[in-house]
């Protein structure tokens, strides 16, 4: 059995990749709630535990929206980027715009029984403050559990969609579905979503245009395509390279013997690299000067402990065989930060305050 997407040749065309920094916080609390969890990313979920179980967050409207009764979530809480994406402000801007029929469609839907909460029944009495509501909790789970990491997800997004299109340009669209995923096929016009997932045929009832795709870092193992939407249709699929992104403990320092040999900067510097990164990228992430980054990473080069591709008008570096090597020789893993309660809406988490939509 399968999902089937009827695509056009016009809406072949349009069809697009994007990343986006709410899917990946959306994803996130999958993760925390053992939704779709993925072994790859138990560092991450230690991490994130424990930094919930610091300061907790209160999600009163976010939590009953995507773990209500039943499966899936509203279409809207993930829009479709407007352009490229990457950008939190963009996809929650987009969120905000979601029609208040649309808004109130999609929970008719989700909750047919009733709705679970007084929060859920708000935003659907007014949409537009819901929204505000909703934008505000996103933001500061944003905040707290991606944003500290988006620099190295963002590459990894980055990479997979420069591998992807070049899969396109080389074997056309039949060549590109083929590698998203075993699951998906191309064929006659038909994108189809195979897998033991569904009892019986379907189709999607698609947005306007083409598609848009979307890779995942912290997400599913499977293919996610929304049935139907206000927005463009979107395919969230996981990402290529994710292995080695949360390969030690984050926010461990580099080993000393690392250190010795290459100086510090020039150390954290190669284990930042595990994933792609720009010099932009590495100069957010460890608090430099792009012009730093820069200079440590021609030596680093120069050495044939990283290497650079260019994709669009940035490049990408990533360590080489070499690199890696005296990367992990040196590096002592240790197990993390303990299992700690997830954080929810419960006593004692923090209420988030709404803001206006964006």
């Amino acid at each position: 059995m399968a999902l089937t997407v009827e695509l056009s040749v016009d809406e072949l065309a349009d069809t697009r990749f994007a990343v986006s920094a709410l899917s990946e916080t959306v994803a996130a609390l999958q993760q925390l709630a053992g939704q779709d969890r993925q072994a790859v990313h138990d560092r991450w979920l230690r991490w994130a535990r424990s930094e919930l179980a610091r300061a907790p967050l209160a999600l009163p409207l976010t939590w009953p929206l995507l773990f209500g009764t039943g499966p899936g979530w509203p279409e809207f809480l993930v829009p479709a980027p407007a352009g490229p994406g990457g950008t939190i402000d963009d996809d929650l801007a987009a969120l905000c715009r979601t029609p208040p029929g649309n808004v109130r469609a999609n929970l008719r839907r989700r909750f047919a029984a009733g709705y679970p909460s007084e929060a859920v029944a708000g935003l659907a009495a007014d949409p537009a403050a819901g929204l505000a509501e909703l934008a505000a909790e996103l933001r500061a789970v944003h905040d707290r559990l991606i944003e500290p990491h988006w620099p190295r997800i963002r590459a990894v997004l980055e990479a997979d969609v420069a591998h992807r299109a070049r899969r396109l340009a080389r074997g056309g669209a039949a060549a590109l579905f083929a590698d998203l995923h075993p699951d998906l096929s191309w064929r006659d016009g038909r994108l189809r979503l195979g897998g033991d997932r569904w009892r019986e045929d379907s189709s999607v009832d698609r947005g306007p245009g083409g598609l848009v795709l979307m890779p995942v870092v912290l997400g599913s193992a499977y293919v996610l395509i929304k049935r139907r939407t206000s927005t463009q249709t979107t395919v969230r699929y996981p990402a290529r390279g994710v292995g080695a992104l949360w390969s030690v403990r984050l926010g461990a320092p580099p080993a000393g013997a690392t250190v010795r040999l290459l100086g510090r900067a020039r150390a954290e510097l190669l284990d930042a690299l595990r994933s792609p990164a720009s010099t932009t990228d590495l100069a957010r992430a460890l608090g430099v000067t792009p012009s730093a980054v820069g200079q440590h990473v021609r030596v680093l080069r120069e050495n044939g402990l990283v290497a650079g591709e260019r994709h669009g008008r940035s490049v990408l570096y990533r360590t080489t065989a070499l690199g890696a090597a005296l990367r992990d020789g040196a590096v002592h893993e240790g197990d993390g930060a303990p299992l700690a309660p997830v954080a929810d809406a419960g006593p004692g988490a923090a209420p988030v305050e709404s803001t206006a939509c964006p």
